[in-house]
C-alpha cells in the first residue's frame, strides 16, 4: 500500500481548531469558552515558535534538505505558505467568537471598556492606579533615535505610540511601550455600579495616560496600537563535550533572546507610518507572517479572565481513590497491591503522600525519581528536599530540555543541589521524559522497592487538568526495569546496555518501536487467518511513518483499530482500502486528554501497556520513555472501560478523517455520552460501592 499521511504541521492546526471549536460551543460555560481562546492563543504562539520557526530554517538551508529528517517530501515553504492561509482564517475565526462572547458578556453585565469609555469616576481610578502601580514598570523608547531597535521580548506585547500635534502632521514621533503584564496582570477590575463588572486592559490604562507619560514633547494627539513578536524558539545545543549540559542551556537561553522573528501580529487600525517602519526595522519581509488583527493581541493571558461570572463553579472535585480511604498510610496500600490513579478525575494528593511518607520513613534509603515540567511551587520537590535532609539518598532526573521549561528547570537544579540532593541533567542528544519513580527501603534483612509509572508530569497544578493515568506498583520486574533505567541516567556513558536488559518495560529509544511492531504483527496474522484481532490506541498524537503504515496493513487485513488521539493525526483513512473501518476519534474537552494507553487482543489474552510515549519520531527514536504492561485484572477492567467511555463519546469526540473536517460524532437518536463527564461518573460509583461494602 501506497504511503499516504497528512502533513503533520497542518493535522496541528486542525487540532488547534478543534480548541477553537470550543470556544464557539454556547454550551460551554462563557468562562470556559474565554479559556479556550486563550489556550487556541498560545498554542498558536509555541506552534509559530517551534514548528514555524523550523521550517524557515528549513527553507534557508534548502541545499541541505537531503539531510533533514522530513516524514513528507514536501517542499516547507509551501507547507509555511498553507500555515499562512490556515492561520489567518482561524484568525478571523477567533475574532467572529471573541465578537460574540463580548455581546454576551455584556448581558452578563460585564464590561470590558477601553480608555475612551471611562466614566468621570472610573477616570480618576486610572490615573491613580497608573501613578501607583504602573509608572514605574515601564519605560518608553524612543526608537527612531536608536541606532538599532531594541530587544523586543518574544512573549510581550507592545504599545506602538504616534505622538503628534493636532495641526501638523509633519512634526511626529514613534515610541515604544512594553506591556508589564508579567508584573501586573493584564486586567484590571474598575469601580462599577452594583450588579455591573467593569473591566479595563492595562494597555488601555496606558492609552489614557499616553498625555501624562510623554508631557515633556507638549504633543496633543496621540495614536497607540498593539503588536507583538513571535520569535524562533529552538535551542541549538551543540555537542562539544568540554561543555557542560547546563552551560549548554543557558547558551541556547541566551541565543533564544536572538531568535529571529517569525510572525509580527499587529491591531490593522496601526498606523500606517509605524507599521512599514517596525517591519522595516525588523527585516520582515513579503514571506515573514504579517498577520493584521483586532485590538487584543497576547490572549493567552484570557486564560486567566478575572472570576466575575455569576455561574457557579461547575468543575467536580477530584475523588479519593477507594483503595486510600480512610486513615491508612498510602505506601502500606501500595506494597500489598497495584493501584492506579486516573487524574484529574482523581486526587494527586496520593502521589504527594507517597513521597512524604517515604521522606518519614525511617526504614526508607533512597528516593529516585524522574522531573519533567513541575509546578511552580512543587509540593512534589518539597518532599524530596524533606527527604534529603532526613538523611535518604534522594537522585532526581531534571530534564534542562523541556521546551519552554529550561529557565525553571535550572532555578529547581540549584534550590536541590543546595539541600543536598543528586541532580541529573539528562543525557545527549536524548530527552528524558519517561515518568518513574522508585522508592528503596530497608525492613531487617529484607529489601523492598515500590514506586510508580505515569503517563503525564509530575505537577499537581497540571493534574487538575490533564486526563493521565498513574501506576503505583511493588511489582519487583518493573521495580527491576526502573533501576536499570537509573542506573543507565547516572551512567550513560558506560551503562547503555542495562537499557536492552529491561524485560517488562517497553522502553526508547531501546525496543518499543521493535516491540510495536511485534505485537501489530500478531494481530495481522491472526487476522488473515480469520481469528478475532484487533488494536486499540489512545495517544496524544500518531506521525510516526513506519507505525502508521503497519496501522494501514493491519486494517487492510482485517484487524479491528480503534483510536482515540487528541492532536497531530497523521494517518489517511481510506476506508475503501480497509476490511474493517477504522475509527478514530479526537476528544476536546474541559480536561485535556494527555494519557496514552495501547491494547492489543493478542489472541484474547490481552496485552494492556500505558505509556508516557506518543506514536511519534522524536518519541519513539531520541527520547527515554516507558510503558508499563497493566496486568492486575480490576485494573486492566477499569482502564479497559474508561477507553470504551471515551470511544462511545458523542458530544465532544470529533471524527478524524482525510479532509480535516473536525465533524462531530453524529448523536442523533443516541443517548447522549461525554465521556469526561461519563468517566466522573464512573469512577464516582466505584467510590460509592466501595464505602458501602465498607459499611457492612
Amino acid at each position: 500500500m501506497k504511503k499516504q499521511l497528512i502533513q503533520r504541521d497542518i493535522s496541528w492546526l486542525s487540532f488547534n481548531g478543534r480548541v477553537l471549536q470550543e470556544a464557539n460551543d454556547p454550551t460551554v460555560p462563557l468562562k470556559e469558552r474565554i479559556r479556550f481562546l486563550g489556550i487556541f492563543s498560545n498554542n498558536t504562539d509555541e506552534f509559530f515558535r517551534v514548528r514555524v520557526a523550523t521550517l524557515k530554517r528549513m527553507v534557508e538551508y534548502a541545499d541541505k534538505r537531503r539531510n533533514l529528517n522530513m516524514h513528507m517530501e514536501e517542499d516547507p515553504q509551501s507547507i509555511i505558505d498553507q500555515i499562512q492561509t490556515i492561520v489567518l482564517k482561524q484568525q478571523n475565526e477567533f475574532n467572529r467568537i471573541w465578537e460574540g462572547i463580548l455581546k454576551e458578556l455584556r448581558k452578563e453585565k460585564i464590561f470590558l471598556v477601553n480608555e475612551k469609555q471611562l466614566s468621570k469616576e472610573q477616570k480618576h481610578f486610572v490615573r491613580n492606579f497608573f501613578d501607583d502601580k504602573v509608572r514605574s514598570n515601564i519605560i518608553p523608547l524612543m526608537i527612531e533615535t536608536l541606532p538599532q531597535l531594541p530587544y523586543l521580548r518574544d512573549k510581550s506585547i507592545y504599545l506602538g505610540v504616534v505622538m503628534q500635534k493636532k495641526n501638523s502632521a509633519y512634526n511626529q514621533k514613534y515610541a515604544l511601550i512594553e506591556i508589564p503584564s508579567k508584573d501586573l496582570g493584564r486586567f484590571v477590575l474598575l469601580p462599577s455600579k452594583p450588579g455591573e463588572n467593569h473591566i479595563i486592559l492595562l494597555e488601555d490604562v496606558i492609552r489614557y495616560n499616553l498625555p501624562e507619560i510623554f508631557t515633556y514633547f507638549d504633543y496633543d494627539y496621540f495614536d497607540a496600537h498593539v503588536f507583538k513578536v513571535t520569535k524562533d524558539a529552538e535551542i541549538d545545543i551543540d555537542n562539544d563535550v568540554s561543555t557542560t549540559f547546563v552551560e549548554k542551556i543557558e547558551k541556547g537561553l541566551k541565543n533564544r533572546r536572538k531568535g529571529k522573528p517569525v510572525r509580527f501580529v499587529y491591531d490593522k487600525e496601526m498606523d500606517a507610518g509605524l507599521l512599514e517602519y517596525l517591519i522595516r526595522r525588523l527585516s520582515l519581509n513579503r514571506k515573514s507572517n504579517i498577520i493584521p488583527g483586532g485590538r487584543i493581541h497576547n490572549f493567552k493571558h484570557f486564560m486567566d479572565f478575572p472570576d466575575v461570572f455569576n455561574t457557579k463553579n461547575t468543575r467536580r472535585e477530584p475523588l479519593i481513590h477507594p483503595a486510600f480511604h480512610g486513615r491508612v498510610r498510602v505506601t502500606e496500600v501500595v506494597l500489598k497491591k497495584d493501584v492506579m490513579l486516573h487524574f484529574p478525575y482523581h486526587s494527586f494528593h496520593a502521589v504527594i503522600d507517597l513521597l512524604r511518607e517515604a521522606a518519614m520513613d525511617p526504614d526508607v534509603q533512597s528516593i529516585k525519581i524522574t522531573a519533567y515540567r513541575l509546578a511552580a511551587n512543587s509540593k512534589v520537590i518539597n518532599a524530596l528536599i524533606n527527604a534529603a535532609r532526613n538523611g535518604k539518598e534522594v537522585i532526581v532526573m531534571l530534564e534542562l530540555k523541556a521546551r519552554f521549561d529550561e529557565e525553571a528547570n535550572l532555578e529547581w537544579k540549584d534550590i536541590l543541589e543546595e539541600e543536598g540532593v543528586k541532580v541529573l541533567l539528562g543525557v545527549p542528544k536524548m530527552k528524558v521524559h519517561a515518568k518513574l519513580c522508585i522508592i528503596k527501603k530497608r525492613k531487617g534483612n529484607k529489601t523492598v522497592q515500590y514506586g510508580f509509572v505515569s503517563t503525564g508530569n509530575l505537577n499537581e497544578k497540571t493534574a487538575h487538568v490533564y486526563g493521565d493515568h498513574c501506576l503505583f506498583t511493588a511489582n519487583r520486574m518493573i521495580m527491576a526495569d526502573i533501576n536499570r533505567i537509573f542506573h543507565y541516567l547516572e551512567n550513560w556513558k558506560t551503562g547503555a546496555a542495562q537499557l536492552s536488559q529491561c524485560k517488562t518495560l517497553m522502553i526508547c529509544p531501546n525496543n518499543m518501536r521493535r516491540e510495536m511492531d511485534l505485537l501489530i504483527a500478531k494481530e495481522i496474522k491472526a487476522a488473515k487467518a480469520g481469528k478475532p484481532a484487533g488494536i486499540t490506541l489512545k495517544l496524544n498524537s500518531l506521525s510516526d511513518a513506519k507505525l502508521i503504515d503497519k496501522l494501514y496493513m493491519a486494517a487492510a487485513a482485517g484487524v479491528e483499530i480503534q483510536m482515540v488521539v487528541r492532536g497531530i493525526f497523521c494517518a489517511v483513512i481510506d476506508h475503501k482500502k480497509f476490511k474493517h473501518p477504522i475509527k478514530a476519534v479526537s476528544i476536546v474537552d474541559e480536561y485535556l486528554e494527555h494519557a496514552r494507553v495501547l491494547i492489543f487482543y493478542n489472541g484474547g489474552k490481552e496485552k494492556m501497556f500505558i505509556s508516557s510515549a506518543d506514536w511519534m519520531v522524536r518519541n519513539l527514536d531520541h527520547r527515554i520513555e516507558a510503558a508499563v504492561p497493566i496486568n492486575d485484572p480490576d485494573i486492566r477492567n477499569e482502564l479497559k472501560e474508561i477507553i470504551h467511555i471515551q470511544l462511545r463519546d458523542n458530544v465532544k469526540a470529533r471524527i478524524l478523517d482525510k479532509e480535516l473536517s473536525n465533524n462531530y460524532v453524529p448523536s442523533a437518536g443516541k443517548k447522549k455520552i461525554r465521556s469526561q463527564i461519563e468517566t466522573y461518573h464512573y469512577l464516582h460509583r466505584k467510590n460509592v460501592v466501595h464505602i458501602e461494602a465498607g459499611r457492612h
